[in-house]
């Protein structure tokens, strides 16, 4: 089990990048359920409140791919620090907004939302880059496995405080705090990255060399980005499902446990299977996250009226056992997959399809939590992540067809 971290501590300077990478996103989890929370107290709606997360994600899906290529090509240490501080402020900005606008113009939010999000640091994808540069073979292996695993911790401490922040101060409060750290977690991760001797630009290139050809013409490549965006986005509109159902019961502090809970169970199953030295299957591993996702919804109301939060709980610690995992798996794909000299900007793409894919779901969740209640939302994110783990199934269907058709062909 502890195998993965014992490979990882032996690549120099590996622990404080791990550590400041991890650090660094610590209000990304929280974001989202205090945006939802300060948005459905101003206007009252759970689709408006979609629809302004919405526009924040696609200002970090637009940005995704230009902000890889950068760290690619230019320093990723300056690139963090100045879109930390642009990120920082975008948040503010958006809590003038709703301080001071009429919620019948809500819609004056969004530009800021907009440019909140073309402002996002880049520390995910540049905390996975910069993995396959300093190591190769099981030690880069276990460092996705851990990057994913680690990762559930703020998935558990960060919704905690949130929650906490929201419920004892008021989400105005609770969207300062994650201002504050979306500047000063990109700093810090910049500091540290610069004195690993990682200010230059990240892609593998020798001097001179061509670059390699469009990522979209790699094989794989595309249906990968659009399994990232449907799983993720059918993990995002959970966050929103608990806001909703806890907001409901006049108890908000109980979103925040339920999905420390579920991020428990995440990092339960990463410490399990990242141990494992086995060939990871992502389809097996992407149908068992979904199966957890669809288990939810006869738990919640209106179909169980208020709902047990103890059901619930246990629900998403068993359910939440398969997304580490999961997100360990297609991580090590894409690196695998990406060209040396790109893979910043494949992990942009990346980031980009998993924004968008928040996108798509966060109005849509909302519009079903508006016309239908919580069990409806669950069973939409459920219905996502189904369709991530067939686009899995299907890619691999359709690759054995054209190995054996190959296989025929260099026969006859």
């Amino acid at each position: 089990m502890l195998q993965p971290y014992r490979l990882l501590a032996a690549v120099p300077h590996a622990p404080s990048l791990m550590f400041f990478s991890l650090l660094g996103r610590l209000h990304m989890p929280a974001l989202g359920m205090v945006l939802a929370f300060l948005v459905v107290d101003w206007t009252g709606s759970y689709a408006i409140g979609g629809v302004i997360g919405a526009t924040i994600t696609i200002g970090q899906a637009i940005a995704g791919p230009l902000r890889g290529r950068t760290a690619d090509r230019s320093s990723p240490p300056r690139l963090l620090v100045v879109t930390g501080i642009g990120s920082g402020l975008g948040m503010v900005a958006i809590i003038a907004v709703t301080s001071w606008v009429d919620p019948e113009h809500w819609w004056l939010v969004l530009p800021v939302a907009l440019a909140t999000g073309l402002s996002h640091p880049p520390i995910t994808q540049i905390g996975r880059a910069i993995w396959p540069r300093l190591a190769d073979g099981p030690a880069r292996e276990a460092a996705f496995a851990v990057e994913a695993t680690l990762q559930e911790l703020l998935f558990v401490v960060a919704p905690m405080l949130a929650a906490f922040a929201v419920a004892v101060w008021g989400p105005a409060a609770a969207m300062y705090a994650c201002a504050a750290w979306a500047t000063a977690g990109s700093v810090l991760f910049a500091v540290v990255l610069w004195r690993a001797g990682l200010n230059e630009g990240l892609g593998e290139r020798a001097a001179g060399e061509r670059t390699s050809a469009p990522l979209f013409r790699i094989p794989g490549f595309v249906s990968l980005l659009g399994f990232f965006g449907l799983l993720v986005g059918g993990l995002i509109s959970v966050d929103l499902v608990l806001v909703a159902w806890a907001r409901e019961r006049g108890e908000p502090e109980l979103a925040g446990v339920l999905a420390m809970v579920w991020a428990v169970g995440s990092l339960i199953g990463g410490l399990v299977l990242g141990g494992s030295g086995r060939r990871p299957r992502l389809w097996l591993r992407a149908s068992l996250t979904a199966l957890g996702l669809v288990a939810l919804v006869p738990a919640l109301p209106p179909i169980t009226e208020p709902g047990s939060p103890l059901l619930i709980g246990a629900i998403l610690m068993i359910g939440g056992t398969a997304v580490a995992p999961t997100l360990a798996a297609s991580n090590g794909r894409l690196a695998d997959i990406a060209p040396p000299d790109r893979r910043n900007e494949a992990f942009g793409w990346l980031a980009s399809a998993t924004t968008f894919g928040g996108a798509v779901a966060a109005p849509l969740s909302g519009v079903m939590l508006d016309l239908a209640g919580p069990a409806a939302a669950a069973a939409a994110a459920g219905g996502l992540a189904l369709a991530a783990a067939g686009l899995v199934v299907s890619h691999n269907l359709r690759a054995s067809r054209s190995e054996r058709a190959a296989e025929q062909t260099a026969v006859t």
